[in-house]
């Protein structure tokens, strides 16, 4: 099993003590800082996997750094604070927070809490499919090359995810009306190429390393464009 890496990221040093006794105690390991600023020096030197964070400190404070963790890093954040109005919550949501704790916690409530943000992010990982330098992601129905990212509409996204998971398959149109349409489908069968060439389009505009190739006579498939 990989080690875990928690940052926890309080001023206050006998709260982050606390935190620290019961993660450690479930075997993650535990990197503190006591302000923002003094975090996001130490997400540039660790592999980080989660975040706790408290609201109220000085230097950078737990909104303005979640706000910058969350421009440059994938990971969750569970955010301690003493605040429990619902606008508070609310702005820590629009920043990106996951998770709240409200001061006094239950740290066995906190250790929970961080079990079950690590598994969910475990889960959206594991949803996305990585094809050259696309990166495919099955929750949202978006495709991401770098920092470029657009949705799909379903259809679009049902047919390239079929091509890329089967990549160097080729799929007949019957194929794909099949298994992404249903057998029960009365459309014409150019649906398929209609869609394929708006899911061209959009590989083109995030700068793809993959294409979709017409096979002559057989149908369609999914490969990286060769330099």
């Amino acid at each position: 099993m990989n080690t875990v890496n928690v940052l926890v990221v309080d001023d206050d040093d006998h709260i982050r003590e606390l935190i620290s006794i019961f993660l450690s105690g479930e075997g993650y390991s535990v990197i503190e800082a006591e302000n923002g600023e003094k975090a996001l020096s130490l997400l540039e030197s660790n592999q980080i996997q989660i975040a706790v964070v408290d609201v109220m400190m000085p230097e950078v404070d737990g909104y303005e750094f979640t706000k910058e963790l969350k421009r440059f890093y994938d990971i969750p954040v569970l955010m301690v604070t003493a605040k429990g109005e619902s606008q508070d919550k609310l702005k820590g949501f629009d920043l990106g927070v996951d998770d709240y704790v409200v001061k006094p916690f239950d740290p066995l409530e906190l250790v929970a809490r961080v079990k079950v943000l690590l598994r969910r992010y475990q889960l959206l990982v594991d949803k996305n499919l990585h094809v050259g330098n696309l990166v495919i992601n099955q929750i949202k129905y978006e495709i991401a090359v770098d920092q470029h990212t657009i949705m799909l509409p379903l259809k679009e996204f049902e047919l390239l995810f079929k091509l890329a998971s089967q990549g160097g398959r080729i799929f007949t149109r019957n194929d794909l009306i099949e298994q992404i349409w249903g057998l029960d489908y009365e459309g014409d069968e150019r649906t398929v190429d209609v869609h394929i060439k708006r899911v061209r389009e959009r590989l083109r505009e995030i700068n793809a390393t993959v294409e979709i190739v017409t096979v002559r006579g057989l149908g369609y498939k999914l490969e990286e464009i060769r330099s």
